[in-house]
Parts: structure tokens; sequence; C-alpha cells
């Protein structure tokens, strides 16, 4: 895949033909009530669709009820022990560095405060994490397995935000282009992998070539079954890293949404940190990560906390060595992350299961109001000179 400002062009202007056409019918039909009903306790792939569901809705998981037919089910096992391996820190990342990336893109600010109240604003977040977990358990693409579910129903929440921008004129399609385009599509499959990698990579994280590649193509299969075109899908990751960083020239800057959507985030996190003293390690892991120019956009609060951060890789780094030399060290950090990372998703759902339906209606204001084996470290691939 070559990346161009004329490709990227083009990727504004597209959507996702299947899911649009199945929104839109359900929506002309009266039928978007009877789906969630119908469709809110059917998660796991195999199960039998309920009587009464549409015909259009029934069509559509059926033609999405699989893989593609090109996923290498080793690379995709070699992803799920990277997860295992580095579930926690994965789980930073996501949280401290590609959701605030998410928010420094203006017009995606604007579509997040569209799509989920701010007053919870924990939903994002735990659907986020949930729907990772989902895609990193060994039955995920089995029968029994909740991830094709959850990427069927994601798929139509994408479909569904662009029929009520456009079709309520709430968006000005010449100048931001396709709500959800595939453009913007790719630039968030960019964030959950390979900005996800590169955050790791920041923090210290060792990491080998292999499982680096094999995070990367995991999320490249997530990408095909949410709709992306996937002949404009970077394959590899120096073609990941180009699409990247073009993005974000293209697309980042300061808004009021980013701004206030980061405050909520942090506001979040500082309450699940038990106590206040470590209250500030929040902004202060979201400054390191996404770097200060970034941070500043999002009007992230600088701390003392913010040197005290960049020592985390040298105490990452003491931490690998025992799970390198020792299998019982191994097995209790692992177990460790697991623990960790399942108590940071239980307390962003409160205990619940994120159930994702397709919303009858938007905000009426959308604005803010006032183990791989660790040979052949990886290293990102450089940042493109683009002409």
């Amino acid at each position: 895949m070559i990346c161009t400002e004329a490709s990227m062009n083009a990727l504004r202007t597209a959507g996702d033909e299947l899911a649009d056409a199945t929104v839109a019918e359900l929506f002309a039909r009266g039928e978007v009530g009877t789906f969630n009903t119908l469709m809110r306790y059917v998660s796991t792939t195999g199960a039998p669709l309920p009587d009464g569901l549409p015909a259009v809705a029934r069509e559509y998981l059926h033609a999405t009820s699989v893989p593609p037919a090109w996923v290498d089910w080793d690379e995709m096992e070699k992803a799920r022990l990277f997860f295992i391996d580095n579930n926690v820190h994965i789980s930073t990342a996501l949280s401290f560095a590609a959701m605030p990336a998410c928010y420094v893109v203006p017009h995606v600010a604007k579509l997040l405060s569209a799509t989920h109240g701010l007053k919870y604003p924990s939903k994002r977040m735990a659907e986020t994490g949930q729907f990772t977990v989902y895609l990193m358990q060994p039955d995920a693409f089995e029968a029994g397995g909740r991830f094709i579910p959850a990427a069927q129903k994601v798929r139509l929440l994408h479909a569904s935000i662009r029929h009520h921008l456009i079709r309520e004129n709430r968006w000005d399609v010449d100048a931001l282009g396709t709500p959800i385009c595939q453009e913007d599509l790719i630039g968030g499959q960019m964030f959950f992998s390979m900005l996800v990698l590169d955050s790791l990579h920041r923090l210290g994280i060792h990491m080998s070539t292999e499982g680096a590649e094999a995070y990367y193509y995991a999320w490249r299969v997530v990408g095909a079954m949410l709709g992306v075109d996937q002949d404009a899908v970077p394959t590899s990751l120096d073609e990941a890293r180009a699409f990247l960083d073009r993005y974000m020239l293209r697309h980042m800057g300061p808004s009021d949404e980013g701004a206030e959507l980061t405050r909520q985030l942090v506001d979040l996190y500082e309450e699940i940190v038990p106590g206040t003293f470590f209250d500030p390690i929040v902004s202060a892991l979201i400054r390191h990560l996404v770097g200060d120019i970034c941070a500043d956009w999002l009007q992230v609060s600088r701390t003392p906390w913010d040197t005290v951060v960049k020592a985390v890789p040298h105490l990452l780094g003491v931490l690998e060595t025992i799970e390198d030399r020792s299998p019982f060290g191994a097995w209790a950090l692992d177990r460790i992350g697991h623990l960790t990372a399942v108590f940071e998703l239980s307390s962003l759902t409160r205990g619940r299961v994120m159930h994702y339906a397709i919303p009858e209606k938007l905000k009426k204001d959308y604005g803010i109001p006032n183990a791989v084996p660790r040979t052949h470290r990886w290293t990102p691939p450089a940042a493109t000179v683009l002409p």
C-alpha cells in the first residue's frame, strides 16, 4: 500500500456499503428498536438468532459471521500470547495513549462527543477494553466466543452514526469527509495497534519483532471484521508507520471537545486509583506517552510526576529481568498482570457487560458545553519523511 495525499483523500469519502445499507433499511422500516431488543443478549458465536429478527439484519449477521479466509491462525496465536505477556502494559497504552490520540484529532473528538453520554465517560473505555479482551481469548472466532458478535454490532454502530449525522445534516461532509470514513477506520486501527506498540516501546517493554508483528496482524483482522477496505490497509509495520504519521499530520490539533474528553478520562482514572497521592500520575502518563505538544493541545496538566514517570522503563526493565530468569517469576507477573487488567475493566464497567446497540438518536448537542520468544528486540520504524 502506497500512502499518498490522493489515496488518503479518496478514503475520506468512503463508508461501509454493507453496514450502511443494513442500517438504512432498519431505520426505514422502523425496526431498530426490535433489532436492539432481540440482539441484546446474543453475545456468542454460534448462538441461534432470535425469532422476529428483521430479515435485513439476519442477512447482515450471516454475511459477517466468519473471519476473513486469509487469516493466519498461527499468527493470531502469537498475538494472543503477546497479549497475555503484556496485557497490563497494553491496557495502559490503550488508556493513556490510544484514547488520547483519538481526542487529538478534532473531528474524531467531535464524533465521540456525539455518541456517548458525557456523564458516563467510562463507557467508551470499557467498550474498548472489553472488545480487546474478547479478541484475545483462545475461542475468539469459535463457537461460544464473544468477539464476532461484538464486531458485528460495532460495525452497525458506526453505520448508524453515519446515518444520523448525514441524514440530519449535522456533519459538514465537504469539509470533514464522511463520518467514520475509511480513513478514520484505518486511523483508529493504527491507534490501537501501531501507537500501542510505540507506547510499549516508550515504556521500555521488551518486545520481539515477531510479537509486535503478530499484534499488528491481529488488528488487521479486526479491521477486516469492522468493514475496513483491505486494499487500503497497511500490511507491514513500516507501512503502518507511514500511514499513522500522515494521518496525524493531516488531522491532529487542539479542540474543545478533545480537551473535555481528556479531562473526563483523567478524572475517571483518578477516581479508580485509590487515594489522591497518585492522582497526578494519570496526567503524567498521558503526557509521557503522547508527547508535550499533544498533551498541551489536550490541556493535560503538568505535574511533578512528569519526571517520576520517566523512571517507569527502568522499573519495568527490572521486572522483565525477573520474568526472564525465573519461571515462577514469569507466572507470577503474568498472573498479576491479568488480575490488574481484570480489575481495571471491572472498575470501568461497574461489573456489568457492555452491550453494543444502534443508537436510535444521537445527543441533541454533540459539542462540548462550557509469550512470544524474545528474539530480535523490536524497535519502532523511524518517522517517515513526507513529501
